[in-house]
């Protein structure tokens, strides 16, 4: 599927699914449950590294997990998932020449077809922009933008009139420069319903309603493998309680055998 494709799902009203991934398993397992975006997320840092926020990610680490992700697949080239690469930290916000060769990085070295980035300050803008125009198709992200935790925190955003009226600026900017869709995390389900109705490109929300075009989730949390869950991700199964349970009796069978 290419970027552009998603148009057509909100054109004839079909709900976008996307799940994170970080290795060829968690790639296999969103392919074969016929997801139809896979985002190689910066949440990875957290999923599969260790770490306690998205910001110690490299290019590097990005463009590994992307191709380990890739491999997982199983299906002809065609039927594939989407693939969307994170632009990690600092590899965006360091002005248009650098941002230009890291995406291009993104895009040469793997089998993702676009790149997501955070924010739409005016520095930005002009990155996005000049991203588009090299011919690397854009996923905005507005709304908690976790790489931006420092400052903003993890906590719901468009809560005040100005917030809300920001975040509705930015969506139509984002459009505007070209992206192909937006992701709307963790802002009131009115406020994104409003944008989903204002934009022609998708939305795609995660803490956001259930009025976006699409729902984005991070396998991990649907899983229940974290333990610590989002507020807005309540788990399918509790994964890592059973998987421990499960091996620990196999371990202790084993003991005694």
């Amino acid at each position: 599927m290419l970027p552009s494709e998603l148009v057509k799902y909100k054109e004839k009203s079909q709900k976008i699914i996307a799940l994170t991934a970080w290795d060829s398993i968690s790639g296999s397992i969103a392919e074969q449950a016929n997801v139809d975006l896979v985002l190689v997320g910066d949440s990875l840092a957290m999923v599969c590294l260790g770490y306690k926020s998205t910001l110690p990610l490299t290019l590097e680490n990005m463009i590994y997990h992307t191709n380990a992700v890739t491999r997982g697949f199983k299906k002809k080239v065609e039927e594939q998932p989407l693939v969307v690469s994170d632009m990690p930290f600092l590899t965006y916000q360091c002005g248009e020449d650098k941002a230009v060769e890291y995406a291009g990085k993104i895009i040469q070295s793997t089998y993702a077809k676009a790149v997501k980035v955070e924010g739409a300050e005016p520095e930005i803008q002009k990155v996005i922009s000049r991203l588009i125009r090299m011919g690397i198709p854009v996923m905005g992200h507005i709304g908690l933008t976790p790489q931006s935790y420092l400052n903003l925190g993890l906590k719901k955003q468009g809560e005040s009139l100005d917030s809300q009226e920001k975040i509705k600026r930015e969506a139509s900017i984002l459009e505007k420069l070209g992206c192909f869709s937006i992701v709307l995390e963790h802002i009131p389900d009115f406020l994104a319903r409003e944008i989903q109705k204002n934009l022609k490109i998708p939305t795609i929300g995660i803490g956001a309603g259930n009025h976006c075009d699409g729902q984005v989730r991070v396998t991990a949390d649907l899983l229940g493998l974290n333990d610590n869950q989002p507020p807005f991700c309540q788990p399918i199964i509790q994964g890592k309680k059973l998987f421990k349970d499960k091996l620990k009796e196999w371990i202790d069978l084993e003991r005694i055998n």
